[in-house]
């Protein structure tokens, strides 16, 4: 009987490890915050004295290029297809942009579609120069990578477990392994339509911790490590390639992104 019990709590443990979860906390309050950066990409091409390319070339089963990369009716839009004539050879194509200007706390959000067809995900995120360096990361307080969301789950997965996010920390130096990459997954979340219709996600990036928010709901929130980075950090909205791509060529899937924007806290 008591085989039978723990091999219940086993597949329930799993269970929850795997299904998203309502975002079910605080509403957003950005009171005492001030809006330092907004571009609601109203132009008709990408503003590069703002943003820059990033990680053009070889990028996992494919390539980066600037050239998946486009701004029209109001909309970034970053698309990932496979190309015979593209600009690195034929292959899998996808697109990464990160801002210049690199920030340290505040409050940062999208708001975007993500794109529905398989292998490839949208996301936003954080990152430093450090965040996997064991000495200069000491734990994220040096530099962290923090994944806002990663809309990484496919149409082809059953339930509801194809309309979710997840939220994640890495850093290095928690322990005393400096080729293991530290992580910490905070949740991964339902969104309702995530493919169909545009939603907002956010990070409050405090001086204690981080804290996440979907359609301004508070996720989830952490100081996993040994607490916060305190280093300046790129924010970066992409179009990943996985490192083996499943569908066949002819895919043609789409990030759009309305906006992005970043208060400053006034504290």
């Amino acid at each position: 009987m008591q085989k039978i019990i723990s091999w219940i709590l086993v597949i329930f443990g799993a269970l929850h490890a795997l299904l998203p979860v309502l975002p079910r906390g605080e509403a957003l309050d950005l009171d005492g915050y001030t809006l330092v950066f907004s571009d609601e990409f109203d132009g008709d091409e990408l503003d590069e004295s703002v943003w820059y390319h990033r990680a053009v070339g070889e990028r996992r089963g494919g390539y980066n290029a600037a050239s998946q990369v486009r701004v029209s009716d109001g909309r970034l839009i970053l698309t990932g297809e496979y190309l015979e004539n593209g600009e690195y050879g034929e292959g899998w194509y996808g697109a990464g942009i990160a801002l210049r200007q690199k920030y340290v706390n505040g409050y940062f959000e999208i708001k975007c579609k993500c794109n529905k067809d398989r292998d490839f995900w949208s996301a936003f995120w954080l990152q430093s120069g450090t965040s996997y360096d064991h000495e200069k990361s000491a734990g994220g307080v040096g530099g962290a990578e923090v994944d806002i969301f990663e809309a990484m789950e496919t149409r082809y997965l059953p339930f509801k477990l194809n309309n979710s996010v997840k939220s994640t920390v890495y850093c290095n130096g928690t322990d005393a392994l400096p080729d293991r990459i530290d992580r910490q997954r905070v949740g991964k979340y339902y969104v309702d339509k995530l493919y169909d219709e545009f939603h907002t996600f956010g990070l409050k990036w405090t001086q204690e911790e981080y804290i996440f928010y979907i359609d301004g709901i508070e996720s989830g929130r952490t100081s996993f490590g040994k607490g916060v980075s305190t280093v300046p950090e790129e924010v970066i909205v992409s179009l990943e390639l996985p490192e083996k791509m499943h569908d066949k060529p002819g895919v043609k899937t789409q990030f759009e992104v309305e906006y992005v924007k970043i208060w400053s806290d006034n504290a």
